[in-house]
């Protein structure tokens, strides 16, 4: 069945249905824009990149560079599942999809890594205060702090409830357990790297790469999960709840969805960042199919301005880092510029990955 509907899905797809996202202008024919036409190229994307490249900013600047962009966002796990013939590139989230889609249908020369963004744990301020008051988290400045993974692993595994954390008696809404919602490891990158790094940490510092690693990671994934119900698979969705004020008090994000909140201009009331002591990082990579994805790729790589405006929408570019140490600068109180002290879990390859999720999900 899941086979069946990942045909289905790429059928709509190629059928122009559903909410792509068209960027730059269109006023040439098909191709690598040689001549000094302009390309279309098209391709899937990770959801969490819908905005960037639906930024009229964005638009002007693929334009200049003779691309007009055809982006259809998709999981970052499901892309495997749509058909992708006819497209000339895909862009998920992370390496694991990345290297999974390559495997099946190849690529034109390496795949690139434009930007990326590491996890990040999002909490109201008093459900940090009881966190840091149980020894799971530190508050090191005013919106901002640490997650102990290991302390904060074990209290679910022991299955811990807010109750049970020393002050959250008199906090409003912090009841029943402990957990962090995430999305559906299946289907979305952050659920999965969410997996990557709790299961490197539950196995003593050492990526999971075989069957005797999933089977003994595979209780505390199925606790980190279970305990949530429903999964959705955005994590656009559990954000805007968050920053609406419902949802769980502690919500799983990429750290780009709350610094381009910030350098937007927009407030972020009483959240609290917490960077865990062990995380995973989104590296948005990019898998060329045909050379006018292979173009795209470097553009988004290279281009001085399309740098500046991943940064505006809240993600590292590669290498040196300038861009985002100047306009993270100004919210210090929320943002870490560097991540030194963060751990940087390896992430299992697509198969263990998958597999390990498929566990999680009972």
């Amino acid at each position: 069945m899941r086979r069946v509907w990942g045909i289905l899905l790429g059928v709509l797809l190629l059928a122009g249905v559903g909410a792509a996202v068209v960027v730059g202008r269109d006023t040439g024919g098909e191709g690598d824009g040689g001549g000094g036409g302009q390309a279309t190229v098209s391709g899937v994307i990770g959801s969490e990149k819908a905005e960037f490249f639906a930024d009229p900013e964005v638009v002007a600047a693929l334009a200049d560079e003779g691309l007009t962009v055809r982006a259809q966002p998709v999981g970052s796990w499901a892309m495997d599942d749509v058909d992708l013939e006819g497209y000339d590139f895909a862009f998920p989230s992370s390496q694991g999809p990345a290297d999974a889609l390559r495997a099946d249908h190849g690529d034109v020369g390496a795949p690139l890594r434009p930007f990326y963004s590491p996890l990040v744990v999002l909490a109201h301020r008093q459900a940090a205060e009881v966190l840091a008051a149980g020894g799971l988290a530190t508050i090191e400045g005013d919106n901002v702090g640490r997650l102990s993974m290991a302390d904060y692993l074990a209290a679910v595994e022991e299955g811990r409830t807010w109750q049970e954390l020393e002050g959250a008696e008199a906090r409003d809404g912090l009841s029943g357990a402990v957990y962090v919602s995430s999305t559906d490891p299946l289907t979305s990158n952050s659920g999965a790297l969410y997996l990557a790094a709790a299961s490197f940490v539950a196995n003593d510092g050492q990526v999971v790469a075989d069957d005797a690693a999933i089977e003994r990671t595979a209780p505390l994934l199925r606790a980190l999960v279970q305990v949530q119900g429903t999964q959705q698979s955005s994590s656009d969705g559990p954000f805007r709840d968050f920053v609406s004020g419902i949802g769980n008090p502690l919500v799983l994000a990429y750290e780009s969805q709350v610094a381009s909140l910030l350098i937007g201009g927009a407030g972020a009331g009483d959240m609290v960042v917490l960077y865990p002591d062990t995380t995973a990082t989104s590296d948005h990579t990019l898998v060329p199919l045909t050379e006018g994805g292979r173009r795209l790729g470097e553009v988004l790589t290279n281009d001085p301005e399309l740098r500046r405006l991943a940064v505006r929408h809240g993600f590292r570019p590669q290498g040196a880092t300038a861009e985002f140490t100047e306009a993270a600068a100004a919210h210090s109180g929320y943002l870490r510029d560097g991540l030194d002290g963060v751990r940087q879990a390896p992430v299992p390859t697509a198969d263990v990955l998958r597999a390990m999720a498929e566990r999680a999900k009972g």
